[in-house]
C-alpha cells in the first residue's frame, strides 16, 4: 500500500467530504463503475442556464475516493457544463494536494462521474 501524500486537503476531504448524498429530482445523474463489483460513484447535478448550480455525491470506495468526489463537486459548483467537462483527472489529483500512485484511479472514477452526468447537456 503506497502511503498518503502529506496533503491536508486530500486528509481534510476524506474526514469531512462534502456534497455527499441526493438531490430531489436531479436534472442529470452521472454513474461510473459498477454496483457489487468494486468503487462506484454516482454524482447527481441541478443545472441553471448551463451552469452547475448544485451537486451531491454518493460513492462505495475508499477514502481517496471519497475526496475525490468531493473535491470535485466544489470545483464544479458554479462553473458552466462545459467548464467541468474540461476539468481532467490531474488537476483534481493536484487540487487533492496528490494521491497515492495505486489510487489515482480514484479521481478518474469521479471525472467518469462527471462526463457520464453532464455529456449530454
Amino acid at each position: 500500500m503506497s502511503p498518503i501524500p502529506d496533503s491536508d486537503i486530500l486528509r481534510d476531504h476524506i474526514t469531512r467530504p462534502r456534497n455527499v448524498g441526493r438531490l430531489t429530482k436531479p436534472d442529470a445523474t452521472g454513474r461510473a463503475g459498477k454496483p457489487g463489483r468494486g468503487a462506484f460513484m454516482v454524482m447527481e447535478f441541478r443545472l441553471v442556464r448551463g451552469t452547475v448550480a448544485e451537486v451531491r455525491y454518493q460513492t462505495f470506495g475508499c477514502g481517496p475516493a471519497i475526496a475525490a468526489g468531493s473535491m470535485l463537486t466544489e470545483m464544479i459548483t458554479g462553473r458552466t457544463v462545459a467548464e467541468s467537462l474540461a476539468l481532467t483527472k490531474g488537476e483534481l489529483i493536484e487540487a487533492l494536494g496528490g494521491l497515492p500512485p495505486n489510487k489515482t484511479w480514484c479521481a478518474g472514477l469521479a471525472i467518469q462521474a462527471l462526463h457520464d452526468g453532464l455529456n449530454e447537456r
